[in-house]
C-alpha cells in the first residue's frame, strides 16, 4: 500500500511533467521522486508514465488515476480540518488569470487565507482554455477562467464571479501617427491582438466584428498584461478586457477610446468539477463575489435615492472615471 507521502509525489510529477520540478515542489532529490513513482506503479502494477517520452507524461492509465488520487489525498486533508476545527486545512492547487491576480481574485484569495489560515494554496497562471483540461483530469482543484466560448463536458461548473467590459485603448504618447477619429484608429493604427484561438481572444474578434474593422495586426500575444504595457510604450493600439481593480483614468502613458453601441464584456468566473471534496474553498470563493456584488448594488441603489443636488455634484466624478 503506497503513503500519502507517494500519492503526493505523484500529483506533483502530474502537475509539473518533470521529476525534477516536483521534486522542487515536495522537497526531494530526481532520483527520490523517480523511486517512489516506480515504488508506486509497483503496488499498482501498472505503468503510469510514458517512459519513451522525454518528459515524465502521464500515459492514459496514469491520467485515468489522477482524480481519484487528488480525492484520496484531498480526504485524508480534510481529516485535518475536522480535528482542528478551523473549516478548511491542506492544499488547494488552483489556475488562474495573470489579470485576475492583479485584481478581484486577489482580493477574495487574501480574505479567505486570512480566514483560514491554515489552508495552502498553490496558484498557477496560464490560459482559460488549458485550465480547463487540468480541472478536469483533477491536476487542479479550481481555476479562475473566462466564460467558456462552447458548452463544457458534464462534469464540470463555471459559476460567474464578475464582468470587465471590452475596451479600446491607446497610448498618449504613440510612436505612430494615431489617427483623431474613431473609426480610423483601428483601420490605420498598429494593432496589439491578444492570441486569436484563446478565449479571451475570441472575445476581441467579436468586436471587431461588431464595429467591421479591418485592423492591421502587428503582434500576436497570450498575455493582456503585455500587450497593455506595449501600448504604454507607444508601440500600438488593442481591444483589451478593462481589468478589475485597475485605475485607468490615472494612467498617464495611455488612454481608453469608448466603442459606440458595442456592450462587449469578458465573464470571469471560477471553474470547478461537478464533485469534488474541497467546496469549502470554491464556496468561499463564490461567497466572497456574492457579498462583493451585493455591496457594489447596494451603493448603487443608495446613489439612486439620494437628492438631485447629491447626484449632480457626483457626476463630475463619473466622467473623470470614464476618461
Amino acid at each position: 500500500m503506497s503513503s500519502i507521502r507517494t500519492l503526493k509525489t505523484f500529483l506533483a510529477v502530474a502537475r509539473h511533467g518533470t521529476f525534477a520540478a516536483a521534486g522542487k515542489e515536495i522537497g526531494l532529490t530526481p532520483a527520490a521522486v523517480g523511486l517512489q513513482i516506480r515504488a508506486l506503479e509497483e503496488s499498482l502494477n501498472c505503468q503510469l508514465f510514458d517512459r519513451s517520452a522525454r518528459a515524465a507524461v502521464l500515459n492514459p492509465a496514469g491520467r485515468a488515476l489522477v482524480p481519484e488520487i487528488s480525492d484520496i489525498v484531498r480526504r485524508y486533508e480534510s481529516l485535518g480540518a475536522e480535528a482542528g476545527g478551523d473549516g478548511m486545512f491542506g492544499t488547494m492547487v488552483v489556475g488562474a488569470l495573470v489579470s485576475a491576480l492583479m485584481g478581484s481574485f486577489a482580493d477574495a484569495l487574501w480574505t479567505v487565507r486570512q480566514r483560514y489560515p491554515r489552508l495552502d494554496v498553490r496558484l498557477f497562471a496560464g490560459l482559460s482554455s488549458d485550465f480547463a483540461l487540468r480541472v478536469e483530469r483533477g491536476e487542479l482543484d479550481a481555476a479562475i477562467v473566462t466564460q467558456p466560448p462552447h458548452p463544457l463536458s458534464s462534469n464540470l461548473l463555471w459559476t460567474p464571479l464578475y464582468t470587465e467590459p471590452m475596451i479600446l485603448i491607446v497610448p498618449r504618447e504613440p510612436h505612430f501617427a494615431l489617427p483623431a477619429k474613431v473609426d480610423r484608429v483601428l483601420a490605420e493604427s498598429p494593432f496589439l491582438r491578444f492570441e486569436r484561438n484563446t478565449w479571451t481572444g475570441i472575445l476581441v474578434q467579436e468586436v471587431l466584428d461588431r464595429v467591421d474593422a479591418q485592423v492591421r495586426e502587428s503582434m500576436e500575444l497570450n498575455s493582456v498584461e503585455a500587450i497593455i504595457e506595449l501600448v504604454r510604450h507607444g508601440f500600438g493600439v488593442s481591444i483589451v478586457p478593462r481589468l478589475a481593480n485597475v485605475t485607468w483614468a490615472e494612467d498617464r502613458a495611455l488612454r481608453v477610446i469608448p466603442l459606440p453601441g458595442v456592450e462587449v464584456h469578458r465573464r470571469v468566473g471560477l471553474l470547478e468539477r461537478a464533485r469534488h471534496s474541497r467546496t469549502a474553498f470554491t464556496d468561499a470563493i463564490k461567497e466572497y463575489f456574492s457579498q462583493v456584488s451585493g455591496q457594489a448594488s447596494g451603493k448603487g441603489k443608495a446613489a439612486a435615492r439620494a437628492p438631485h443636488s447629491a447626484r449632480r455634484r457626483a457626476a463630475p466624478l463619473k466622467r473623470r472615471a470614464k476618461s
